[in-house]
């Protein structure tokens, strides 16, 4: 593996959904110059992905206060309630700074209403009792990084590097590199060139989405493998709460489309879910669950799905929105008609049938409301950040809400420590260069694909929505053994991005076991049927994992 240039910029990002290049856009209008890295397209990522919308008090009769208490509510007890309300009361300014970058929210009238109750069409998702959620038709996540992307392109002082994947983070006091546990860049691989890359910056900022392909089944776009997470973890940052993986109740099944979300947003516009039952009658089963039924929150409903499907034996169950007409169907939410009348669906007659999946890390890298991770010189925003917001449960649409706000507020941190920072900056002449040692070409490359399959299975079967002492034990023994499989393979071979992300999702995968066996108790999106109830006594206590660094 050969080693290219060293590369100087004021910042690096890694990641390219909503909080990176949300951070990236305000660090280079302060005249910053920005690096981005991301693995694959700028726009592939987890916000392209988002239906929904993004949830945010605009409307009359809404408060703070309420939104507050419906994310406390779904958090179940482990929110940061200081955090909570420090994001949502910035919500309105992060989304008119949007708006003003280019996104462009569906209107009122662009439906076709009259009324003047608000400028933008509000819609209502599971575990709010406010419509407050704005969104752009269903491709809201899609709108928005477009107008990121554009707005980031159009900038001089930041410089894209796409299809370039990071591989660990450098942190002085290691490896020869003088001074002490400040991060100051990464080694980064050029997948094209294929050598490896080392970037020098004042700061750098981890905003690489998800760890969906930690399981078999997830909503998550290939590129969310936990590499934030994972990076951090190694560098010695905390990591909290990662038991909480949160699981999309409603992921179209369907064996072409298996990855295809059906957005929240439906069962706020009314849509119920159903099953069938002994008669073969699609019947309605969430009354039995929760009191805000089909509107419940996501982990209730999740376990709810799973609990109808083990117990009926059926492949799926249903979410039924044939009251809708085609033509409303079509205006509110035209990407999801026509996904769903693609693949053999018309949800105007039919139920859509739906299952569970893998969707959101409600913990990560544990950080304030500025992103700062305890380690000096290194920022953790997006979904790879635990920032007390969302709990043992997000609540629908707070996700892009985060994003938007902390990739500001992280932004504004960095730019107030950027001389301290700066007065310390590691020089090329000072970076240590990255080195292959004796490791060679593989030829054996079923082992990467052979291990990544194994993890995602057992993580899916032992570590999913229904955990038990006995499963996360038997995962515990399974992921010990292929972790030193692993390790000892990237020793020995030259990297590629798939062994990369094999060695991230193999941590992450630990972590999140990790975390499970040590929560006593079933809260929010972890449930343990060896302690099925909530402990009062860890309200908001989270579980911490460091890396000893010794």
């Amino acid at each position: 593996m050969k080693t290219s240039e060293t590369l100087e910029f004021d910042h690096l990002v890694i990641g390219s959904g909503l909080a990176g290049l949300r951070s990236a856009l305000s660090l280079a209008a302060a005249g910053r110059s920005v690096a981005v890295i991301t693995k694959r397209a700028i726009d592939e990522c987890n916000t392209r992905c988002a239906q929904g919308g993004i949830a945010c008090v605009t409307a009359i009769g809404d408060t703070f206060d309420e939104h507050v208490q419906d994310t406390l509510t779904a958090g179940a007890g482990l929110c940061n309630v200081k955090a909570v309300r420090a994001i949502v009361e910035a919500g309105p300014a992060a989304v008119k700074e949007l708006i003003e970058i280019g996104t462009k929210f569906t209107t009122r009238g662009e439906l076709g209403y009259t009324d003047a109750q608000s400028e933008y069409d509000l819609g209502r998702e599971g575990g709010h009792h406010k419509r407050r959620i704005l969104h752009a038709g269903d491709i809201t996540g899609a709108e928005i990084e477009r107008a990121l992307v554009e707005a980031c392109r159009a900038c001089s002082n930041i410089h894209i590097f796409e299809n370039h994947t990071a591989i660990d983070l450098i942190i002085s006091g290691r490896g020869g590199l003088p001074g002490k546990n400040r991060c100051c860049g990464a080694y980064v691989l050029s997948d094209q060139e294929k050598t490896v890359k080392t970037f020098l910056s004042v700061s750098v900022t981890l905003a690489c989405g998800g760890i969906g392909k930690v399981y078999l089944y997830t909503s998550n776009p290939d590129v969310a493998c936990g590499s934030g997470v994972a990076m951090g973890y190694r560098a010695g940052a905390k990591v909290a709460n990662m038991e909480f993986v949160q699981f999309h109740p409603t992921i179209l099944y369907h064996p072409t489309e298996r990855s295809f979300l059906i957005s929240e947003a439906l069962r706020g516009e009314g849509a119920v879910l159903k099953c069938r039952n002994n008669r073969g009658e699609l019947v309605e089963f969430m009354h039995k669950y929760h009191p805000m039924k089909s509107l419940a929150p996501r982990d209730v409903v999740a376990r709810a799905i799973d609990n109808e499907m083990k117990r009926s034996g059926e492949e799926c169950v249903f979410l039924d929105i044939t009251h809708l007409s085609e033509k409303q169907l079509k205006l509110r939410f035209p990407n999801i008609y026509q996904r769903c009348f693609d693949a053999g669906i018309d949800m105007a007659k039919e139920p859509i049938p739906v299952v569970p999946a893998a969707h959101f890390l409600c913990g990560g890298i544990q950080t304030d409301v500025q992103g700062y991770t305890g380690i000096p010189g290194l920022y953790a925003v997006g979904e790879c950040a635990c920032t007390g917001l969302h709990g043992a449960n997000r609540l629908a649409s707070n996700s892009l809400l985060e994003a938007a706000v902390l990739g500001e507020a992280s932004s504004r941190a960095i730019c107030e420590n950027y001389a301290a920072l700066a007065a310390e900056r590691i020089r090329p002449a000072d970076a240590p260069v990255w080195t292959s040692g004796n490791a060679t070409d593989s030829d054996e490359r079923v082992v990467c694909s052979h291990n990544w399959d194994e993890i995602r299975r057992f993580m899916w079967d032992y570590v999913g929505i229904y955990r038990t002492n006995k499963r996360l034990e038997r995962a515990k023994a399974r992921i010990k053994l292929l972790r030193k499989e692993i390790e000892k393979y990237y020793w020995d071979f030259l990297i590629t991005q798939d062994l990369i992300e094999l060695r991230n999702i193999a941590l992450v995968a630990e972590l999140i076991i990790d975390s499970s066996l040590k929560r006593k108790e079933s809260r929010g999106l972890h449930y343990n049927a060896d302690y099925p109830c909530r402990d009062q006594e860890l309200d908001g206590v989270d579980t911490i994992l460091q890396r000893d660094m010794e």
